[in-house]
């Protein structure tokens, strides 16, 4: 029936549970769902799009309501309440839910049981047979009816102890008994946070939410709980999460709600919108919270802790600091140790995207495990956002040992959507730290990880924006980093526009084009500028300063220089130090004055590579090369260009291997011969053009998606697709993916780009 192709494991269980393995009943399911396009062949196998629950074929639905109509009356009432009912239930209960006797009960049941249409289990349980059955006599009750057998089975299971309150809830909503619904929806909610499914959670309270009518009490106070049940979740963004927000942001309309109400529903509405990306929007809703949590100091302070990261808003880095101020002078009141501990780490790395020194004091102190699951996650968390902040600083040995607390302590407590942001941060300190090995890879997996997530996602792109530059894939990258900068500015990320402005701006200086590089590094620049934290600017102010300095422009280069000592004084972060030094060497080369451009390029050098971040130090060494040349040093200007360009080469940067090559060549020199031969025919090897689609077939992008990136048609990504499919013997997407990584294409690549 489906050509013989696989059908995943989810639908595969998914369709026994319903038809019980039954030939019939399975054929003709799996009919009727290709009849209705539920069913698709996607990826390789066959899996289903959107059914939850499997609608009874025409020929099943008949068949079962002629056995069932040949039963005596009292026997088809007994089969309606255990199909309402669902699962195994006892003769009282369903006796109750079919309003009969429990003798009238007991016969009726045996009768159908002889028909082989219910099943009972060594308890004296009982239900149908087989799902589809079930659901056919379900759909047969009249609609006027299925309430009143909803409500008797609610009735009857409020009789067992402890309460099946999950069931009671399902069944007062169907019967529309609002209260008893709501009553039974919270306490479910309850067990199931307390077990540990946040999920289930969410579903049945966003459930109530979005389909009972409630008063503005209970529904304020429903809504506080289900944002903080979203909150708990280990799952990654998804649309449960999406859903949440919807939902919170529509119960916020509700008239009549206080301003307490209103500050409850918001403080973890502003979380969750930071977990989702909307950094503009999250610190609205809780600079709006915050005013109405006096009642609650443990969450003011939480909330103005989040107000004091800076990641996003038109406020000064004074600002922030004043509301991280106003919490610590809350946390200082604070008895329970784990809501100190939460505070404390929250601040820690508030003040490192701050570039405060006092930060890392805060640090020392933190424990690196927990006595409980709540508190190693929180612990994890800390630990993951400090090994951020660490990054950024520059000071990558730190960053390492943070991150690996925090996955050691996520991968303990199962936390798939903390390990996925862990697993970023220790990909782009790989990136950082020039270990560029099997970085394509890890940044394909991280984008299908995180494509729900949009910040997470742009940072796996980020990452393979930064190798197709490298590589020398100029159009990839030019592509890749504006979709970046787009995104980031739209989700008010402002400190996640800075590096791929900076990246712009120098693929279009290589092209002289210092006005499109200026405007383009405008906007970061100003916002370095207004909220004055100047961490922030490791990429971005030499790049700019380049512009001005291409644009001939030396006072602004040097105004701009100056800013940036200025806004770094104090401050011990190695990464922006190191940039400000190139600053330093940039200018003084325009200046003429190359001997010491050269001697503070290699001051620069030796910074990137004590941190270490190679990649930029065997810049600056190129950098050190051309300015000894300048000044007349030829032989040790070539021999120091020529080992740039050998570092270059091994490292993966092909593309900047490519350009030293070539200055090498004009400084007279003869490039070092690292591989044999001229420009390689691509044969069955995959073209530069080619890898660029693969690349992003991995990150899961659809021909679309590709075509917009690659500012290609879709024709033209359609015809290097099928390309690349035919040179890797591979039939589908996902086979042509796991072939390319395996094959390990995106180690090769660099070396089949123009190698002149």
């Amino acid at each position: 029936m489906l050509d013989g192709n696989p059908v995943s494991q989810e639908f595969a269980t998914f369709m026994h549970e319903r038809t019980g393995g039954v030939p019939l009943a399975l054929e003709e399911s799996v009919r009727l769902m290709c009849d209705r396009a539920d069913l698709v062949f996607r990826d390789g196998q066959w899996v289903r799009l959107k059914l939850r629950e499997l609608q009874v074929p025409p020929t099943v639905r008949d068949s079962t309501r002629e056995r069932v109509g040949r039963l005596s009356p009292t026997a088809q009432q007994v089969l309606r309440a255990a199909a309402t009912l669902a699962e195994r239930s006892s003769v009282a209960t369903i006796a109750k839910t079919a309003g009969l006797s429990p003798a009238a009960c007991r016969g009726a049941v045996a009768e159908a049981a002889d028909a082989g249409v219910l099943d009972g289990d060594d308890r004296g349980r009982w239900r149908f047979r087989h799902v589809l059955a079930a659901t056919a006599v379900y759909e047969a009750i009249p609609l006027t009816d299925r309430r009143q057998f909803h409500l008797l089975a609610g009735r009857a299971l409020e009789d067992i102890h402890p309460p099946p309150v999950a069931r009671l809830a399902h069944h007062f909503r169907e019967a529309g008994e609002r209260q008893s619904w709501a009553r039974y929806a919270e306490q479910g909610a309850e067990l199931a946070m307390a077990s540990g499914d946040h999920t289930k959670a969410v579903d049945v309270l966003v459930d109530l939410l979005s389909w009972a009518v409630l008063p503005p009490v209970d529904r304020a106070r429903v809504a506080r709980i289900a944002g903080v049940a979203a909150l708990g979740r280990r799952e990654p963004v998804d649309e449960v999460h999406h859903r949440v927000i919807r939902t919170l942001r529509s119960v916020l309309e509700t008239p009549g709600l206080s301003a307490r109400q209103q500050a409850e529903i918001r403080n973890p509405l502003g979380r969750l919108l930071i977990t989702g990306g909307e950094a503009q929007a999250a610190l609205s809703e809780l600079e709006r919270a915050v005013a109405n949590l006096d009642h609650d100091p443990v969450e003011a302070a939480r909330a103005m802790t989040y107000l004091g990261w800076a990641y996003a808003g038109p406020w000064p880095a004074a600002t922030h600091r004043r509301w991280l101020d106003r919490a610590a002078e809350l946390a200082a009141e604070v008895d329970s140790p784990a809501q100190r501990l939460n505070l404390a780490g929250n601040r820690a790395a508030a003040l490192l995207m701050l570039g405060e020194e006092e930060a890392w004091d805060v640090v020392a102190g933190l424990p690196v495990d927990g006595a409980t699951s709540a508190e190693r996650l929180d612990v994890a968390r800390i630990h993951a956002n400090v090994g951020t902040g660490a990054l950024i600083w520059g000071r990558y040995a730190d960053a390492d040992e943070h991150l690996a607390v925090a996955m050691r302590l996520a991968e303990t407590e199962q936390a798939s959507r903390l390990q996925h942001n862990v697993r970023l941060e220790q990909a782009n300190l790989a990136w950082l730290t020039g270990r560029w090995e099997d970085l394509p890879d890890r940044s394909a997996a991280l984008a299908d990880a995180d494509r729900d997530r949009p910040a997470h996602y742009l940072g796996s792109i980020r990452l393979a924006a930064r190798l197709a530059a490298a590589a020398g894939r100029r159009r990839a990258a030019e592509e890749q980093f504006r979709l970046v900068l787009e995104e980031s500015a739209r989700l008010g990320a402002a400190d996640d526009t800075m590096e791929a402005a900076a990246a712009l701006a120098r693929l279009w200086l290589t092209d002289g084009n210092s006005g499109r590089a200026l405007q383009i590094t405008d906007e970061p620049m100003d916002t370095v500028r207004r909220k004055g934290i100047w961490i922030w600017a490791t990429d971005l102010v030499p790049a700019r300063i380049e512009a001005h300095l291409a644009a001939g422009d030396l006072k602004a280069a040097t105004r701009l220089a100056d800013q940036f000592a200025r806004g770094l004084r104090g401050r011990t972060a190695p990464a922006p130090r190191a940039a400000l030094t190139v600053c330093r060497a940039l200018l003084l080369a325009a200046a003429g004055d190359h001997a010491r451009a050269a001697t503070v390029h290699d001051r620069a050098a030796r910074a990137w590579s004590v941190m270490p971040r190679p990649y930029d130090a065997m810049l600056a060494r190129e950098r050190q090369a051309e300015a000894l040349i300048a000044h007349g040093e030829l032989e040790p200007g070539r021999e120091l260009l020529a080992a740039q360009y050998e570092h270059l080469f091994r490292l993966g940067a092909r593309g900047d291997a490519d350009r030293v090559a070539q200055r090498l060549r004009e400084h007279g020199a003869e490039v070092p011969r690292l591989w044999r031969g001229g420009r390689r025919g691509y044969g069955d090897q995959l073209s530069p053009r080619e890898l660029d689609v693969v690349q992003l077939v991995v990150a899961g992008k659809t021909n679309r998606e590709i075509s917009r990136i690659l500012a290609k048609s879709p024709a033209t990504v359609d015809q290097q697709l099928r390309a690349a499919m035919r040179k890797l013997k591979v039939t589908s997407r996902t086979a042509l993916a796991v072939k390319a990584v395996e094959a390990g294409v995106f180690a090769e690549e660099d070396s089949l780009d123009d190698a002149s």
